[in-house]
């Protein structure tokens, strides 16, 4: 019972911060520990501390006072309300704040978490890890809540659709940022059911390359992204994130070049001068035309390569052969993707944004580039190089025989045919096929297996290191050697999940984008693609939450009001796939067999016409699409006009009483009598009037008014009216 307990107990703790000192010295490592302690104890954070592995502290953190966490969470809340993420401003009474809306877990650890990391100038410790003093301090993480996950793991293994209280479970655990990436997810799971039913019809009756499939297609992309615009304002708005994106964090790294005085606010503000930043941003011009000539390089060396080894090399070893460029392409492109991301984070770092959302913001725009590249390519150069220009390129390909001249038992065998060369019709379809269906089985591999291969096999290490060292006589005391009976159980978990990755919501979204690329791209080459992407994504939801829960560090919850950048990504994919379709179903439009190598059966004027025509249908679909969209009425615009209907009846309650919007209230009648009058022409002669006062005392209230109003009516009245009553 008490292993159980210490399982799914985390022992009241928020916060794990992990403290590794092994490059440091004695010394230092004890002043930085200090330190440490006082930072988090000056905002009012309570600690306990633990032996880790391997030269590494474990130091629990939880709020030391709830009162002045209370006080956290107002300065927190009317902030929003000042930015306008809220719509009213919060009771005044910090406790009435917290009773009138209740605190969920995600709230709760961004606020501890931006104690522990703001800036001590906006209330926080300052603790940033491995950054400047606090390089010993190797992360700062939440716990798992292990019965949380258990149940939650086990919900999902048995739905199909998740639910809008799915969506907000997952929003109170995590975080907006991951809860609106599951509701992408889910979304386009959902619309994909369309085109996966029309695409199985399609490649029954239709076939590849047809208009008909192609205009469908490109219908459902406007329509879903459109969709997908207003869903995020509506999850926004459920939320009580919309427009959170005001509300941005200043980077520590910003490097500001003079202060000027705010106009508005009067106060110095630091500032980088826009057209130096701007200037800075131009070097993104020479970056994309050098990862295009790089990976541009590399993929159609290797293309070239596979079609000379499968289509003009016949010699012997063929068929171990043809994987020579796949496992070049397996090798060499990560490697040069990473040196390219790093360069393009350099440059994101020399244009030196200001706050961590533009950072963030500018470095997806640069990698959807590196994406784009690596994904794409290939497929490009087969439709659009391979197929209409085979036969004039592929007898230069004699140039990559060296790499078959050891296996080739003549040269004839090296040799491309001089005529009658036939290109491989089937070739582009084959690759379509391989990219949304083996490629997407493949990284499902890499993304869940690899993660538990990789830390099993890191633990044998660890005890084989550990007994060899303790056969030696040299193994230094065990982590656990001073772990209380009552906390092994929970410390054991503790230091398990010190060692796991950090789970980036950034790579699932960039994986959903790019597959969403090859439906609006190239789905008309294979109808059955949305068919694979539906069945792919069903179990992209489970796997991503068993990662959350078991393969990483349990993410700290962010606040989001939208996908980002990505949503960019959709919208240019989109219009990209408006123009690759047309073109693809024009090439293709002979039973699907295209050019046949020769670029003269094709009509330069109809492949532009076609193009162009697409283009702007696209455009005007989208016009009409978004101005549909906007004519609807959703759950998350009644509910954000309800609260600003009560914030505006609330204001003028406060301003003009409970009844101000009531009738007015009756006056006691006062019959106008000879003697009433004689008083109140007695009155007037007393004081000085003028004609305007004389005006408005006739009558004293509305009920006067009413009765003088009938009377003028009985008078005034024609007699067939009268009649009539």
């Amino acid at each position: 019972m008490a292993h159980h307990s210490a399982l799914h107990s985390n022992f009241g703790v928020d916060y794990v911060i992990t403290y590794r000192f092994a490059d440091t010295s004695n010394v230092e490592a004890r002043d930085g520990f200090s330190s440490l302690m006082q930072a988090l104890a000056r905002v009012g954070l309570a600690t306990e501390v633990r032996n880790g592995d391997n030269c590494c502290l474990l130091v629990f953190v939880k709020v030391g006072s709830e009162k002045r966490f209370a006080q956290q969470v107002y300065r927190s809340r009317v902030k929003d309300w000042l930015y306008g993420v809220r719509a009213a401003e919060p009771a005044r009474e910090t406790q009435s704040t917290l009773s009138g809306e209740s605190l969920n877990e995600a709230e709760r650890f961004r606020i501890i978490h931006h104690l522990i990391t703001s800036p001590r100038e906006e209330g926080g410790a300052g603790i940033v890890p491995k950054d400047g003093p606090w390089k010993n301090v190797e992360s700062v993480f939440p716990l798992h809540d292990h019965t949380f996950n258990k149940q939650w793991i086990k919900k999902w293994s048995t739905m199909t659709f998740l639910k809008a209280n799915d969506l907000d479970e997952i929003r109170d655990r995590f975080g907006e940022k991951i809860a609106y990436y599951f509701a992408f997810t889910q979304s386009y799971f959902q619309f994909l059911i369309f085109p996966a039913a029309f695409g199985f019809a399609a490649w029954v009756i239709l076939g590849s390359f047809s208009p008909l499939y192609a205009i469908v297609n490109g219908l459902w992309c406007v329509t879903f992204v459109e969709y997908w615009k207003r869903q995020e304002i509506d999850l926004g708005v459920r939320w009580g994130v919309k427009g959170v994106a005001a509300i941005q964090q200043k980077r520590r790294n910003f490097q500001h070049e003079k202060e000027v005085r705010d106009p508005v606010t009067g106060e110095s503000v630091r500032i980088f001068p826009a057209t130096k930043r701007l200037g800075r941003q131009l070097l993104q011009i020479p970056f994309a035309i050098l990862a295009a000539l790089a990976l541009g390089t590399l993929i159609a060396t290797c293309f070239g390569i596979e079609i000379f080894l499968s289509e003009v090399y016949n010699g012997p070893g063929q068929n171990l052969l043809v994987f020579l460029p796949t496992g070049l392409l397996t090798a060499l492109v990560p490697t040069l993707t990473t040196m390219l991301t790093s360069i393009a984070t350099r440059l994101n770092d020399y244009e030196n944004w200001e706050t961590s959302e533009s950072y963030d913001s500018a470095l997806t725009q640069k990698i959807f580039v590196l994406n784009f590249i690596t994904s794409y390519l290939p497929i490009f150069l087969t439709a659009f190089v391979y197929v209409p220009f085979g036969s004039l390129v592929v007898p230069y390909l004699d140039i990559f025989s060296l790499t078959a001249r050891p296996f080739a038992a003549d040269e004839k065998q090296l040799r491309a045919p001089q005529d009658g060369f036939m290109i491989n019709p089937s070739r582009l379809k084959k690759q379509v096929i391989y990219f949304t269906v083996t490629a997407q089985i493949v990284n499902f591999a890499l993304e869940t297996i690899m993660p538990y291969v990789k830390r099993r096999g890191f633990s044998k290490y660890q005890e084989m290191k550990s007994e060899r060292a303790a056969k030696k006589g040299g193994a230094r005391a065990g982590a656990t050697i001073d772990d209380l009976p009552e906390e092994a159980e929970f410390l054991k978990r503790v230091r398990q999940e010190a060692e796991l990755d950090v789970y980036e919501v950034a790579t699932d979204l960039r994986e959903m984008v790019v597959q969403y690329g090859y439906l609006s791209l190239f789905s008309v080459v294979w109808p059955l693609t949305p068919v694979s992407f539906i069945v792919n994504n069903w179990i992209e939801l489970r796997s991503d939450a068993i990662k959350i829960c078991v393969e990483m560090q349990r993410p700290i919850p962010l606040r989001a009001d939208s996908i980002g950048p990505w949503l960019d990504s959709l919208g240019f994919l989109t219009w990209m796939g408006s123009i690759t379709s047309a073109a693809l179903a024009y090439l293709f439009s002979n039973n699907g067999l295209g050019p046949d190598g020769t670029p003269a059966s094709i009509q330069g004027w109809a492949l532009l016409l076609a193009i162009f025509l697409s283009e702007h249908a696209y455009l005007l679909v989208r016009w009409g699409v978004r101005l549909a969209i906007s004519k609807m009425d959703s759950p998350g615009m009644e509910k954000e006009r309800a609260e600003r209907f009560m914030v505006r009846k609330r204001y003028l309650e406060d301003a003009m009483g409970q009844n101000v919007l009531d009738a007015p209230s009756h006056q006691m009648e006062e019959n106008i009598t000879r003697a009433s009058l004689e008083e109140d022409a007695r009155q007037s002669s007393l004081r000085t009037s003028s004609p305007q006062d004389h005006f408005w005392s006739r009558q004293r209230s509305w009920e006067e008014s009413a009765k003088v109003g009938a009377s003028l009516i009985e008078k005034m009245a024609p007699k067939e009216t009268k009649k009539e009553q």
